[in-house]
């Protein structure tokens, strides 16, 4: 039997919505049998604007012993799930100043055959969710990886409607993270552990 999939999930988050994602993702994935890193990307905020957020300055605060990901975390595994809430459609500027300090595993080849996927919020319904998903998933197609999104593969799918990734409306800190998004998350977690388990065991063959 070959060893279990080595799986890091990787996010932003600002006011916390993220950060609970993530931890649904993580602990879906280590039932499903992976090996799992939970990792925060860096913050580049100034220190002014997170205390101007009481909300961000509490998940500042809550994730402040979280480690900070590096390439190393994305070198180590064999799928990678991605997170970030939309910023004018697209993905915040911390997610993807951690996209440009991969070059370098780039250019040795070493992002390429891994499974990746990716997760989302948003203040408002259909603020951007499906065009954030995507246009981190252009950088999934340059790392040469393997973009698993959980689609339609599960009947509780429908219930959230995201084929894309798994996507949380917040609404402005009104609306929690709640049984449905975990429910996503839980099926985009098992999902991918399952293609990249089959993908490491056809490699170890």
């Amino acid at each position: 039997m070959s060893d279990p999939v080595k799986l890091a999930v990787v996010y932003y988050s600002a006011t916390g919505t993220n950060t609970e994602v993530a931890k649904t993702l993580a602990e879906a994935a280590e039932k499903a049998g992976a090996e799992v890193r939970l990792r925060r990307v860096a913050e580049l905020a100034p220190q002014a604007a997170i205390d101007s957020n009481p909300a961000w300055a509490a998940n500042h605060s809550a994730t402040a012993d979280l480690a900070v990901a590096t390439p190393d975390d994305i070198e180590w595994a064999d799928a990678v799930i991605f997170g970030s809430p939309t910023r004018f459609g697209n993905v915040s500027s911390q997610l993807k100043q951690f996209f440009d300090t991969l070059g370098g595993l780039w250019a040795q080849g070493k992002l390429a055959d891994k499974v990746y996927s990716g997760f989302v919020s948003s203040a408002t319904r259909h603020g951007g969710q499906e065009s954030t998903l995507l246009a981190m998933y252009n950088s999934f197609h340059h790392f040469g990886g393997i973009v698993v999104a959980p689609g339609y593969t599960d009947p509780a799918k429908f219930a959230d409607g995201n084929p894309y990734g798994t996507s949380h409306i917040d609404a402005q800190g009104n609306n929690p993270v709640n049984d449905e998004t975990r429910n996503a998350a839980r099926i985009q977690a098992e999902r991918v552990v399952r293609i990249a388990q089959r993908l490491k065991a056809g490699a170890d063959a």
